[in-house]
């Protein structure tokens, strides 16, 4: 990872962590310090309301970034190289036999790359496994519930301690009636526990919101391999962003996004049987009647909020190359957890070069294998904005 710093003044080192150079045509630049994360616009170590000369613009954080990547070495197992107008596209591919069993080994020969139905020159490949960014986004609404919320700290618990590699870095995002930012990036798995523990559950579900909160974030992580992990037990009800924009802005991203689903279902059907009494039509119904929400990507949705929306958390996340996965009960995060860090140390890693064209248009990308028994999954494609 390239990383470029310099002194300003009284300020502590500032630091550009060189992670995603495909963006540095796009103006979509952020930065690290020691004080915490910077954003174009801000200054390192300013407070948020106040003004400050070294006020960041997308042109001059571009500029920077520009600047960096000039004497910067070779990266990774090959090293990288950079040629003006040539964009590096960076791919994460996961390979599973017809058993649904994660596959390492393969080589770069085993692979191809297309975009747009061309093939590409893989200049660059990685099967080892590498660190990851991971922001963990949990859902704090009214319908998690006391033994809900145990569950789900006892399995990301296991999943930060036991199943992670010690160099991965995470930060932890709560989100109800809005997303809230709660551990910034950090190694210290006791401050990640600590957040989770502190969730008190109340309000609605912005789970979309919190996914587009959560992306910059995650975009700005040290390592190259960046990703979310969503869990909910519902659908969305208090988003602003629809499921439409925020496929836009994933696929303007080069974050994996995993989703958790728990269905509730599998709740309601250990309950015992309830007596149906009818009730007169005059009667007035307590609270008027609920109002009935759109759609979401398509289908039917469903009758009640406690049901997970598996078809627009699938449309969210398979687009990147993450994916999603819906569990019958609380009990069944830790084998979910466990799986997708299995999958996360068995992936690979796979870039090429483009033409750094700016047309604004979704290029497909496909990865295939040469040996026809194995599934790939891998990012659909990218913006080229």
């Amino acid at each position: 990872m390239g990383v470029w710093s310099w002194l300003t003044g009284n300020q502590p080192p500032f630091v550009v962590t060189l992670t995603e150079l495909a963006e540095v045509g796009r103006s979509r630049v952020s930065f690290r310090t020691e004080t915490g994360l910077v954003r174009p616009g801000r200054s390192p170590g300013a407070a948020p309301a106040r003004d400050s000369a070294m006020m960041l613009t997308p042109l001059r954080a571009a500029l920077i970034v520009a600047a960096a990547v000039a004497p910067l070495g070779a990266r990774g197992q090959e090293g990288f190289s950079f040629r003006s107008g040539v964009e590096l596209i960076n791919v994460t591919a996961t390979v599973t036999d017809n058993e649904g069993r994660f596959v390492s080994g393969l080589r770069k020969e085993d692979f191809s790359v297309y975009e747009d139905g061309e093939p590409q020159v893989i200049s660059h490949f990685s099967n080892e496994r590498v660190p990851v960014s991971l922001g963990i986004v949990l859902d704090a609404s009214g319908s998690m519930t006391p033994d809900k919320m145990s569950s789900a700290r006892s399995a990301i618990d296991r999943f930060i301690y036991d199943l992670l590699g010690a160099d991965d870095e995470l930060f932890f995002m709560e989100f109800a009636n809005r997303p809230d930012l709660v551990q910034e990036w950090t190694t210290d798995r006791r401050a990640i526990s600590r957040a989770v523990a502190r969730v008190a559950p109340s309000g609605g579900t912005s789970m979309y919101d919190a996914i587009a909160d959560a992306l910059p974030v995650a975009g700005i992580g040290r390592h190259s391999k960046k990703a979310l992990l969503v869990v909910s037990d519902g659908n969305d009800t208090n988003s602003r962003i629809s499921v439409g924009e925020l496929r836009y802005l994933i696929r303007d991203s080069e974050v994996l996004v995993y989703a958790l689903g728990v269905d509730g279902t599998a709740v309601a059907a250990r309950r015992p049987p309830t007596i149906q009494i009818p009730v007169p039509l005059p009667f007035p119904i307590p609270g008027g009647p609920r109002r009935r929400l759109p759609p979401i990507g398509g289908g039917t949705r469903a009758r009640t909020s406690e049901r997970v929306n598996a078809d627009a958390l699938r449309q969210i996340t398979d687009d990147t190359g993450g994916r999603t996965e819906i569990v019958r009960g609380f009990g069944d995060l830790n084998g979910a957890t466990a799986r997708l860090a299995d999958e996360l140390s068995k992936q690979y890693y796979l870039g090429y070069a483009a033409a750094g064209k700016k047309d604004g248009r979704w290029h497909t990308i496909r990865v295939d294998v040469r040996d026809r028994r194995l599934a790939v999954r891998a990012r659909r494609g990218y913006i080229a904005s």
